[in-house]
């Protein structure tokens, strides 16, 4: 089945303060810890690279498995997210390995700060798969969740055919190794079902 892959580069999303202080596992705001996070992120900024590839295809939902284009799975919690759907946006999103460099550079120098830049990462990915979401709303209409590999019982392993069927490497420098984990660390993949019209 034919599809056409796109690729797509954001601006720098605002950052959520507070969900940066939720993913470094802060509690409460001290002086010492606003120094730190403004530490960090005077550093990230401008250094980040806002980058998707995706595309749309359509799907087929049979009894025991459901035919995605790219693979076939029988993921049961998938087909729950996909019900009344007959198509998805399949896609991939990093902000680069600047991230990667920045908390190796001080994970033994000042581990507060590398949890730090490892929080500001992970808020960083979700906002740019925020606004990809939002813009797929606003182009499709009604979306599900997005859902990623290992969630539920979604094999991991569909990863490999993401990657194939998306040329992740070429279009937006994402690799896969052998244990499937991701490079740069701050990526997603994830499928997401658009509801039939």
């Amino acid at each position: 089945m034919a599809y056409t892959v796109y690729t797509k580069t954001y601006g720098e999303p605002d950052y959520n303060i507070k969900e940066i202080l939720r993913y470094a596992g802060v509690k409460e705001s001290t002086k010492e810890i606003d120094s730190l996070l403004a530490d960090a992120l005077s550093e990230v900024k401008g250094r980040l690279s806002y980058k998707v590839c995706y595309a749309e295809m359509p799907i087929y939902l049979s009894e025991d498995q459901i035919d995605l284009t790219f693979a076939k799975t029988p993921s049961k919690d998938l087909r729950k997210n996909l019900q009344s759907c007959d198509s998805i946006i399949l896609f991939a999103a990093s902000v680069g390995l600047e991230i990667d460099r920045l908390v190796a550079r001080y994970l033994s120098v000042s581990p507060a700060k590398a949890l730090m830049l490892q929080a500001i990462g992970a808020e960083r990915i979700e906002s740019l798969c925020d606004r990809f979401n939002d813009d797929i709303k606003k182009e499709k209409g009604v979306i599900r969740p997005r859902f990623s590999p290992g969630y539920g019982d979604l094999p991991i392993e569909i990863q490999k055919d993401i990657f194939r069927a998306l040329d992740c490497p070429r279009r937006i420098g994402l690799t896969l190794n052998e244990n499937l984990l991701m490079s740069p660390t701050k990526s997603v993949s994830a499928i997401i079902g658009i509801v039939k019209r």
